[in-house]
């Protein structure tokens, strides 16, 4: 929380400035209110900043107690209408709103410096302004860079790279020669360049395939906790700048996600696959390996693709809930569908039709 907090005016100035004009927000009502923290529509009180970005929560953002509100253009006026608070009106208002959360909520600056139960090998090369806490680990010949963070128990292994200002939470691994480009972060309990899932069959047994790839992550990546990023068979596992991988994600090894791809929670990628940019992939999706997506896909929750999708567009692949009973007679039917279609031909046939 900023001391003191930051008036509606300087708010909507520093972020004017930060997107280079792309957000210009106005105020309606008064620009010198002060606010100094974030808050849901329902628990925000007068110095706290709120948001409206779904229509659904109208009747919160008419009650709420906000010292300021972030609303659309279209949502303006009626809710100037309910509620005396002060408005930020802006187009998106929900990426204005991260910005004002970022700025009322800054990280707490590190002291540079490695802590005197880190390890660090003396062949590994940290710039001076990074800190690495307690208990973490850093290989041989590895590289930190300006301003970034090594968690207490983080591993960076031999040879592995972060760039600068990247943070790397405490117990997260970086495994050797994989490499984090500027300013991403890597959550806690998350491992970069574990083995690929790769064994060869023989005799009933199966033969390990060494995984001797690496996983090249790039800037203002963000990796969620308890993700599992394989390294590459023998090329390389690529996550582009500007992706966000949720918590718990799979990711097989030589998979290529592209830049500003967004990945929900449990979505499992076999190996090979090749995720498009700017996707949007819900959570507990499926996607098998050795396929593409093409750029610009949203595929809908537990949705699994099973091939390559070519043309940008929303896909979803799953069956509705239902009652458990009108379920399993739904089932029994899906099952004798292929008898039934048998059964269709051989009555077209008979007819003198021809079955689709």
């Amino acid at each position: 929380m900023t001391p003191g907090g930051l008036s509606l005016s300087e708010l909507t100035a520093a972020i004017a400035e930060r997107t280079s004009g792309r957000l210009l927000a106005r105020v309606d009502g008064d620009p010198q209110r002060r606010v100094s923290a974030v808050a849901a529509l329902d628990a925000a009180g007068e110095g706290e900043l709120s948001f409206l970005a779904n229509p659904r929560y109208r009747r919160e953002a008419a009650g709420t107690r906000a010292g300021a509100v972030v609303v659309a253009t279209a949502e303006a006026n009626a809710l100037r209408a309910a509620n005396a608070a002060s408005l930020v009106v802006v187009d998106p208002p929900y990426a204005w709103f991260a910005l004002a959360a970022q700025l009322l909520h800054p990280v707490l600056r590190r002291t540079p410096g490695v802590h005197p139960t880190a390890s660090v090998d003396p062949s590994a090369m940290v710039d001076p302004s990074a800190t690495i806490d307690a208990g973490a680990f850093v290989g041989s010949g590895a590289r930190v860079g300006a301003r970034t963070v090594i968690g207490a128990g983080a591993v960076l292994g031999a040879a592995a790279v972060l760039g600068a200002d990247v943070l790397l939470h405490p117990r997260a691994v970086v495994l050797e020669r994989c490499e984090v480009g500027h300013r991403s972060i890597v959550h806690s309990g998350a491992v970069i360049g574990a083995d690929g899932f790769g064994f060869a069959p023989l005799d009933g047994g199966w033969i390990k395939i060494p995984q001797v790839g690496r996983v090249l992550i790039g800037e203002d990546v963000e990796i969620g906790a308890n993700t599992s990023i394989d390294r590459g068979t023998m090329g390389d596992t690529v996550i582009e700048s500007g992706a966000k991988i949720d918590n718990q994600v799979q990711v097989g090894h030589n998979c290529f996600i592209g830049a500003n791809t967004v990945i929900a929670g449990c979505v499992g990628l076999a190996g090979s696959a090749r995720v498009g940019r700017n996707c949007m992939i819900g959570g507990a999706a499926g996607i098998a390996g050795h396929l593409s997506i093409a750029d610009g896909c949203v595929i809908g929750p537990a949705t699994v693709v099973s091939g390559s999708i070519t043309q940008p567009g929303h896909y979803t692949g799953f069956f509705p809930i239902m009652n458990n009973r009108d379920f399993e007679r739904t089932a029994a039917i899906v099952r004798r569908l292929d008898n039934l279609r048998r059964r269709l031909r051989a009555l077209e046939a008979a007819a003198g039709g021809n079955a689709e």
